[in-house]
């Protein structure tokens, strides 16, 4: 896939806010794109997401739907990875869900100053 050199400063900026992502937390696509200016592009912080595992510094596995779901694991390695990994942090996850997604989510519009 070909990006421009527009969508490939958006990707940059998204995996500059996912590096800042506690561990044990977790954010949405959608929280990430309204803090970068953008709320309509959930869907391309998606697709940063996924093109983002060849970064090794980039915790992929903390960026969730809005509702907690783990939306992304299909695009791990190992579709049970993500969860393996939020887990490692004392994320509890079953049936796919962050179980405590109110406590755990992470809000950069919050967390972090513009």
């Amino acid at each position: 896939m070909k990006f421009s050199e527009k969508n490939k400063d958006f990707f940059q900026n998204v995996y500059d806010v996912v590096r800042l992502i506690p561990e044990g937390r977790a954010t949405s696509y959608g929280s990430i794109a309204n803090y970068l200016g953008s709320p309509r592009s959930s869907r391309m912080v998606g697709w940063a997401i996924n093109a983002a595992h060849d970064y090794k510094d980039v915790p992929a596995h903390r960026v969730v739907n809005r509702i907690g779901l783990l939306t992304g694991k299909m695009h791990f390695t190992d579709p049970n990875q993500m969860q393996r990994l939020l887990k490692k942090e004392g994320v509890e996850v079953t049936k796919d869900k962050i179980m405590n997604f109110k406590e755990v989510y992470w809000d950069p519009t919050i967390e972090l100053e513009l």
